[in-house]
């Protein structure tokens, strides 16, 4: 069995770090790097061979010498509070959030917004502009990505910019606030701002689902009058698999009876441990430890097939609690 060196670099140091932690963890983590640093370290983890033990643990003994000389870096906080909240509530959510916490650094500049940006989505937001403009920005990215910018440019207009990049010198803070307002402009103006990406089918059921049921009743029937496939839509979102583990005992235990056991085992293949249990609750004891061992016993399936299980008994669901088998929330007048 190959092994990685025991005497391992820093990157791949913190290559098998994140590859220890939960997938939720590491995502939060590598959110909040640099593209160049994300770039190492993604070489880093796909490089990695087999990890021993021995290995695991001279990286994680790293890591606790560092944090310990270093302690909990502020740097960027703004920044690092700005992803949770976006992981959290998406990103107009937390442009709202931020503007109430931290006003001054509420949102992301244009430039730290560009180094995130592909070439073909930065060459015509710069395309027209003034040499010295494209080649403040050009400084700032990652050289492939500012070498793949200027190729894209016009012939005549590429020696111009290279010949300002070499002679740029100290750039004032103006020139920054400039280069920031031209950036801010043309990507309002190719791609609309954040608040034009609000509302949608989802919130909208959203907000149905937490209204009562009298408003689901009077609404839904009116949009379906107005837009049929907007209402389906909506009611796509109304219902999902995961609004069944609200369902209390009685409710779910007349779905099951809807539902056959193969079915079931599909759709409880692929739902967390920790969400199954509604179901379980709702069985005997000796019907949930056999639903319990087909599930252990049954092979690797398609997510493909997992979701149309699911699909199935959540139109069973909805069917049931159109006719009042089953009721959503809390009581007669509510909804999830």
């Amino acid at each position: 069995m190959t092994d990685m060196p025991l005497a391992i670099s820093d990157p791949e140091r913190a290559a098998v770090m994140v590859m220890l932690l939960e997938e939720d963890q590491a995502a939060t983590i590598l959110s909040q790097l640099e593209p160049s640093e994300l770039r190492l370290l993604g070489e880093k983890m796909c490089a990695l061979g087999e990890i021993s033990p021995v290995a695991i643990a001279e990286a994680i003994a790293g890591f606790v010498e560092r944090t310990e000389r270093l302690g909990l870096i502020a740097h960027d906080r703004v920044g690092q509070v700005r992803d949770l909240m976006t992981r959290a509530v998406g990103e107009v959510k937390a442009d709202s959030l931020m503007q109430r916490i931290a006003p001054q650094a509420a949102r992301t500049s244009s430039l730290e917004l560009a180094r995130w940006l592909t070439p073909s989505v930065l060459v015509p937001l710069v395309r027209n502009e003034h040499p010295q403009a494209i080649a403040v920005l050009l400084v700032q990215l990652d050289p492939e990505v500012a070498a793949a910018i200027l190729h894209a440019l016009p012939d005549e207009v590429q020696p111009q910019v290279v010949h300002r990049i070499a002679s740029l010198g100290p750039v004032s803070s103006e020139a920054i606030a400039m280069l920031e307002d031209m950036l801010s402009r043309r990507i309002e103006e190719c791609h609309g701002t954040a608040a034009l990406t609000m509302g949608g089918p989802k919130e909208a059921a959203d907000i149905i689902n937490a209204s009562a049921r009298v408003v689901e009743k009077r609404v839904m029937p009116e949009i379906a009058k107005q837009d049929k496939q907007l209402a389906k839509a909506i009611e796509n979102e109304m219902f999902k698999f995961e609004h069944l583990f609200v369902l209390d005992d009685k409710s779910m235990g007349s779905l099951l009876r809807e539902v056959d056991s193969d079915t079931l085992i599909a759709a409880l293949k692929g739902t967390a441990e920790e969400n199954r249990e509604c179901f379980f609750r709702a069985m005997s004891s000796r019907a949930a430890d056999g639903v319990r061992d087909e599930i252990a016993q049954r092979g690797r399936m398609k997510m493909a097939e997992v979701i149309e299980a699911q699909k199935a008994i959540v139109t069973a669901a909805r069917r049931l609690a159109a006719e009042g088998v089953i009721v959503f929330g809390a009581g007669d007048d509510d909804y999830v």
